[in-house]
């Protein structure tokens, strides 16, 4: 059984052209911010720190 699992270091710019619509969410004692776009961050135990990624996601470069 294979397992893949996908890893960001830290809020990686929007691209233009796309619309970013962020959200957090629980995960136990973690909080991650996704995108409709596919991103996701890292997980976080504050969720401050998780929603400081996705403003840093949806941010213009």
């Amino acid at each position: 059984m294979a397992v893949t699992a996908a890893y960001q270091d830290g809020p990686e710019p929007a691209l233009s052209g796309q619309e970013h619509l962020t959200t957090t969410t629980e995960q136990g004692r973690f909080c991650v911010a996704r995108c409709s776009c596919g991103w996701r961050g890292p997980a976080r135990r504050a969720r401050s720190q998780a929603r400081a990624d996705a403003e840093g996601h949806t941010a213009p470069p």
